[in-house]
């Protein structure tokens, strides 16, 4: 650790499906935050802790800033909100491709309240014409005074290591919080769930919307196989989705199970024992004693 280290934590905002998991990932190195090309993925505030010689950043990826429409909506929308009181630096995050929206003004309306610098993230610079940022730039610059505004794109990792650079600067000296090791503060099972229901995302596509929730159930050591073994309980509303995530003769459930082993193995670097199956709970999402029992308690935010 270096005499003047700098440290603080960075929450990320931004409306669903601008490439705040995708960023985190990016700069962790390795994947702690699911990715989907769904809009509302995220539902946790997800901690990803990157260190290096000079520095710890703790990044807050937070679910994205929406009109809500059920309590979990809810839920997640207070999540995002609330992490900017509590941070160094916010980075607020839009998609070059889909420019302005209604919902950025939702998010610079709660930003004007922020006393923490601001930092506008123009993501997905990839997919347009470098003559089409300079527009998006100077509408951006009218809304709210920025600390600074910085191109890039985390999935081609361009500007990511200017955007580090910068926040650096702006960090307080400090503490390592974590030791140098750790990439996430959640827990194994916590991501385990999230690595399923990324795969339930990818593979259902538009057949199952944001109704699912996955429970562990139950994580045992290393048998003598030298494998551990996950039982996992995927939730969903309604029946109909039950079959669709089983598929004909549970060729879907397979999938998501293989699909979902492999990433389990990579984070525990171990063989897995991967056993699923789906329980119907109908309209989950607005009773608060299930969005409880799955890991959505309004005491976490």
């Amino acid at each position: 650790m270096t005499e003047n280290f700098k440290s603080g934590f960075v929450t990320i905002v931004g409306r669903p499906n601008v490439g705040k998991s995708t960023f985190m990932n990016r700069v962790i190195g390795e994947k702690i935050a699911i990715m989907s090309d769904k809009p509302q993925t995220t539902r946790n505030k997800i901690q990803g802790v990157m260190t290096d010689k000079e520095s710890q950043i703790i990044f807050i990826d937070t679910p994205g800033i929406h009109k809500p429409k059920h309590k979990l909506g809810d839920y997640m929308v207070n999540v995002a909100e609330n992490t900017l009181n509590e941070v160094d630096a916010v980075l607020f995050m839009i998609n070059a491709e889909e420019g302005y929206g209604r919902g950025d003004q939702f998010i610079l309306d709660r930003l004007q309240r922020v006393d923490q610098p601001v930092f506008l993230i123009i993501n997905k610079i990839d997919r347009v014409h470098p003559d089409d940022l300079l527009p998006l730039i100077d509408q951006y610059k009218e809304k709210l005074d920025f600390e600074e505004i910085i191109p890039i794109s985390a999935l081609e990792g361009n500007n990511v290591n200017h955007l580090l650079d910068v926040l650096k600067k702006h960090l307080p000296e400090g503490p390592q919080f974590y030791p140098e090791d750790q990439i996430t503060d959640h827990p194994e099972r916590f991501v385990i769930s999230e690595f399923i229901r990324e795969k339930v995302l990818h593979l259902t596509r538009e057949e199952i919307p944001h109704s699912i929730a996955v429970v562990i159930e139950g994580i045992e050591p290393r048998n003598e196989h030298d494998k551990v073994e996950i039982q996992a309980a995927i939730i969903v509303e309604r029946k109909s989705q039950k079959g669709i995530i089983i598929g004909k003769q549970g060729s879907m459930l397979k999938e998501i199970g293989k699909r979902a082993r492999r990433d389990i193995e990579s984070l525990l670097g171990s063989k897995v024992y991967l056993e699923l199956w789906v329980k119907v709970q109908k309209d989950w999402r607005n009773k608060q004693i299930q969005l409880s029992d799955f890991g959505y308690r309004e005491d976490e935010y």
